[in-house]
């Protein structure tokens, strides 16, 4: 599922930092590819807010969304704001029923 998520996201975005994350094992379950934590910088955020970002990444993902993924953190950048941000991409809590 990783490499699923990172090529629709490559071909998608041609992204300037792409960071993906398995966070599945904070959750509980035994679903393996259930949770993601993406980290995403790309041009084409430039003069979207928030809101479109996320709709451009789960219209990207929906057949993943609507599948064997059940969350997805997103943390979308241009590379302006990536940079002020000091390139640092953000973790995930644990999940209330995780490990």
């Amino acid at each position: 599922m990783d490499q699923i998520i990172r090529s629709k996201i490559e071909q998608e975005f041609a992204p300037q930092e792409l960071i993906l994350l398995n966070e599945s094992q904070m959750h509980s379950g035994p679903a393996t590819n259930s949770h993601f934590n993406l980290t995403l910088v790309s041009t084409s955020f430039e003069g979207k807010r928030a809101v479109a970002r996320h709709q451009m990444v789960y219209k990207a993902l929906a057949e993943e969304l609507a599948g064997e993924v059940h969350a997805i953190a997103l943390h979308l950048f241009t590379l302006e704001e990536w940079e002020k941000a000091g390139n640092a991409s953000k973790a995930s809590p644990n999940c209330h029923g995780g490990e």
